[in-house]
């Protein structure tokens, strides 16, 4: 008589913690850093580039893990890759189609999509070990994590640098024009990256928001 395993139980509101703190994307894994430099001198293309990678993540993390099963172990990185720039064209149309004057400025970057580390990685490690709703919140949480990083660095440089939040005019001071540079977007990022990390280490010992809900 075959016994089938028990799957294995899974905290979902840890699952999109951790991909929002511990395994962030810019702040604690530092990859896929290239849009977080080129679209955060405003919060518009920030949002915008945020909401996209979101997408993008949840839909390739439900599609590899529906097709698991189905997928052979020997082409998988190749499969990944298409399932991957599948999405980022249906997200790169329906940007291009609906918010056509932000796609102006921005277009290139969604298109990028296809090349983030973060979401091959995702696939790989995750959505094709565990199954659809499991795979879900952690596209979730580490679409909001990305998400999270860009609206962040994307506040401090529109506003430092333009005086304005999301086209708002907000400050008529003299504005630093060095934060809407690339310089200014390394800049904020490590400054962020430091100041993320420190919390981390003072007040969950290294382990992150959601690593530290097991205590």
């Amino acid at each position: 008589m075959l016994h089938h395993e028990e799957p294995e139980k899974i905290n979902y509101l840890k699952t999109v913690l951790v991909g929002i703190f511990k395994d962030n994307t810019i702040f604690r894994l530092a990859i896929s850093l290239c849009p977080a430099i080129a679209v955060t001198n405003s919060m518009k293309t920030a949002l915008m580039m945020g909401i996209a990678v979101v997408f993008v993540q949840i839909m390739v993390n439900i599609t590899v893990s529906a097709l698991r099963y189905v997928i052979n172990p020997k082409v998988r990185i190749p499969v990944y890759m298409l399932i991957i720039s599948g999405w980022v064209t249906v997200i790169d149309l329906l940007t291009a189609a609906f918010f056509t004057q932000i796609y102006k400025q921005m277009g290139l970057y969604i298109q990028l999509i296809v090349a983030f580390a973060s979401i091959l990685a995702r696939a790989e490690f995750f959505a094709s070990k565990n199954r659809m709703v499991p795979s879900f919140f952690d596209g979730l949480g580490m679409g909001l994590g990305f998400l999270l990083a860009l609206t962040v660095i994307s506040f401090f440089r529109e506003l430092l640098g333009k005086g304005s939040l999301i086209g708002l005019q907000l400050i008529n001071a003299k504005p630093l024009l060095i934060m809407l540079l690339p310089a200014g977007g390394f800049l904020t990022t490590g400054l962020l990256m430091g100041f993320f990390n420190w919390i981390d280490m003072r007040f969950y010992g290294g382990k992150g928001a959601g690593g530290a809900t097991d205590q």
